[in-house]
């Protein structure tokens, strides 16, 4: 397939796009306070340009440092002094045919007020002593902490109007005076943009930011001219795109990346917010102030999984929106939409669905994904699995200071060093046990150091733990990971043994440089338990793959994490009546609230009963005895079955009896080591891989 409209060229403006693959603004936490681009950061996007992408927006960049930072690290135009930076940034871009676009915000109410505050005092100290980087971090979670109990200062927003959980503790009604001010910024930023050789500047009105905000209803309920009408509500966000097209002219390029649907209807709230009929109304407008694109994005804070979507939502599954986008504005039309490979890209494009195909974690995962699909490998693509680390490590790792992660990709943030990787294997033998994603990672990064490498896996195929997570219901896609790790490792020259063991001895007899034990973990099975071992106690993993199938009966689950919600899902489609026992305060104790509320929104149909602070004491034939944590009180529940869904614990391996036989290097991997996520795993095997000395 030649995906000849994928790579065909197209204006935006004034401004030509080499090919219609966009990628989309994400922000990974690798700027610094000062909101000048690291090396780091330069390094990671000019590795998307040079992978043939067509036109890179970077992560959100602020206009205003007291009111206006989202994170400590992003980008920033607020000051002149930051031009110089940028143009370098555009300077790299453009070595490699591509257009860089800077997105303009401000987060509004969902600002960490507290924390962000400081950032016009402690940038003059920064740059004159670095060392004040490192204490900002420092302070960060006791300042997050004190956000948390609403001892901080007031964001600022369109009016007073509900917290969002995911954003500042206090907010205030933003007076005429502070709307006049910040509309300035907005033009100084863009006007810099141009100043520094960017070749267009986005606004972001989508997913619940400032401009979003005074569009919505929901969170805009002011009486004067900003507020109330379709007109007044829009007024803020016209008056930044006339003053940037007046100040910067009508030829610099201006997209506007628009919510067209906040979609409270999919969480049951039809009455709230605005829906497309609204959105279209919005991008038509914008189109006749003289926005040279619409970048059509859908939801917010409070409708999350609905514009950042979990492994679940099918590729493609809002390109309606865009569609429906396009028929109303003559601009070009950007979108999103989990468009994972470039056939769906080239079939969107060719059905008329859009001008362009943007995506964030599509680049995030593989930075090489347009120059594989242009060269005629797009089986060698990387995809994005959709798993939600990127999110997940970028919320948890900012306030330290460290960057986000991506679960198939071990590069981020070291781009430099990683392209080409140092091949210092010099053709040493190494053996890796086990093929789930921490041995063939571990197998991948080995052959591509140059070491040689061969990959032993008793069952016929690979996979390891991923094949009982895939099969869950919607999860199919997580298999892309072994897949595509699979056909990595034959390109790197993996020497792949499947339905085939080798015991200690004979890996011993090899006289390998290295051993790596892959061979995952098995699920747990408390033995503290009594009848634990009774027929009728399954582990989750054998109903989640079929192996075990039950009907119409009263089930308990013990253990409410992802798979225990997975397998849930699974027996309620079986017409089961299942009641849920977990220990903790709280369902899905350490998992990512977003793939939590992924599962509970079709678990909740259901009814299904979840008893939190509550303990499996004991399992008979027909009942199960619980314990409340807190009360020590006991009580009993019907039990047809009972399914056991506590985690996994390490696989034996026979890693202590190789050492005894003279292998020197044993490294232990993945949930062979520590029961993990598919992230956990391949990071622990590329972080053991690229030590190997």
């Amino acid at each position: 397939m030649a995906f000849e409209m994928l790579f065909s060229p197209m204006n935006i403006g004034s401004m030509r796009v080499k090919n219609r693959i966009v990628m989309s603004a994400a922000e990974f936490s690798l700027g610094e306070p000062s909101g000048r681009p690291t090396e780091q950061l330069m390094d990671y996007y000019e590795e998307r340009a040079k992978g043939g992408v067509g036109l890179i927006i970077p992560g959100i960049c602020r206009v205003n440092d007291r009111t206006g930072a989202a994170t400590f690290t992003q980008l920033s135009m607020s000051r002149d002094a930051n031009i110089e930076s940028m143009q370098e940034l555009a300077s790299r871009i453009h070595k490699h045919g591509a257009k860089l676009c800077i997105q303009l915000h401000h987060a509004g109410r969902q600002g960490y007020s507290c924390s962000l505050n400081s950032l016009p005092l402690v940038i003059p100290l920064a740059e004159r002593i670095p060392s004040i980087n490192k204490m900002i971090f420092k302070c960060a979670p006791a300042l997050m902490k004190l956000e948390q109990k609403r001892v901080c200062f007031s964001v600022q927003a369109p009016s007073k109007c509900a917290l969002q959980p995911h954003g500042a503790g206090r907010l205030h009604a933003m007076s005429r005076r502070e709307i006049k001010r910040l509309i300035e910024d907005f033009i100084n930023a863009a006007q810099r943009c141009q100043k520094a050789e960017v070749d267009a500047v986005e606004l972001h009105a989508g997913h619940g930011y400032l401009l979003q905000q005074f569009l919505s209803p929901v969170t805009n309920m002011r009486t004067d001219e900003y507020g109330g009408s379709f007109e007044n509500r829009l007024r803020f966000l016209s008056e930044i795109v006339q003053g940037i097209k007046a100040r910067c002219g009508a030829d610099y390029p201006l997209i506007v990346r628009l919510t067209v649907d906040e979609m409270y209807d999919r969480i049951g709230h039809p009455e709230m917010g605005y829906n497309l009929e609204t959105g279209r109304k919005i991008a038509k407008r914008l189109e006749e102030l003289g926005v040279d694109a619409i970048n059509v994005t859908s939801a917010g804070y409070d409708t999350f999984n609905y514009w950042l979507e979990p492994t679940t939502f099918e590729p493609g599954w809002r390109k309606d929106l865009a569609k429906a986008i396009k028929k109303t504005v003559s601009v070009p039309v950007i979108a999103a939409g989990v468009i994972r490979t470039p056939q769906q890209a080239e079939q969107q494009l060719k059905e008329g669905f859009q001008d362009f195909v943007a995506s964030a974690r599509t680049f995030i995962c593989d930075p090489h994904w347009a120059l594989k699909a242009e060269s005629g490998h797009p089986e060698q693509i990387r995809r994005c699995i959709g798993c939600l680390n990127c999110m997940r490590s970028f919320m948890a790792n900012a306030p330290q200071g460290k960057h986000g992660e991506c679960a198939l990709n071990m590069t981020i943030g070291n781009e430099r060093q990683s392209y080409p990787i140092t091949q210092d294997g010099a053709g040493r033998k190494v053996i890796v046990i086990g093929a789930g994603p921490a041995g063939l990672k571990a197998a991948e990064t080995l052959a591509l150091r140059g070491f040689d490498t061969s990959l032993y896996e008793k069952s016929e195929v690979p996979g390891g733990q991923v094949i009982a997570a895939s099969s869950g219901d919607y999860k199919e896609r997580l298999r892309w990971a072994i897949e595509d790790l699979t056909e990595s490792c034959s390109l790197a020259g993996v020497k792949l043994h499947f339905g085939c063991t080798l015991n200690a001895e004979e890996i011993a007899a090899e006289q390998p440089y290295a051993v790596i034990m892959a061979t995952g973990g098995v699920p747990v099975r408390p033995r503290s338990i009594r009848g634990i071992d009774g027929e009728h106690v399954i582990a989750a993993p054998d109903v989640i793959m079929g192996k075990v199938n039950i009907k119409n009966s009263n089930v308990v689950v013990a253990g409410s994490g992802l798979t225990g919600l997975e397998v849930t899902e699974t027996l309620n489609d079986c017409g089961n009546r299942v009641t849920i026992v977990e220990m903790a305060e709280s369902a899905a104790p350490g998992a990512w609230f977003q793939l939590v509320d992924d599962e509970m929104e079709r678990i909740a149909p259901f009814g299904t009963e979840i008893l939190t602070g509550t303990q499996l004491a004991a399992i008979e034939p027909d009942k199960v005895l619980l314990k409340n944590v807190r009360t020590g009180q006991t009580s009993e529940r019907k039990a047809d079955y009972v399914v056991l869904a506590l985690g996994v614990r390490p696989a034996q391996n026979e890693a202590e009896r190789l050492k005894e036989l003279g292998v020197e290097r044993v490294f232990t991997v993945g949930d062979a080591q520590k029961s993990g996520t598919i992230a956990a795993a391949c990071h622990s095997a590329y972080d053991t891989v690229m030590n190997i000395r």
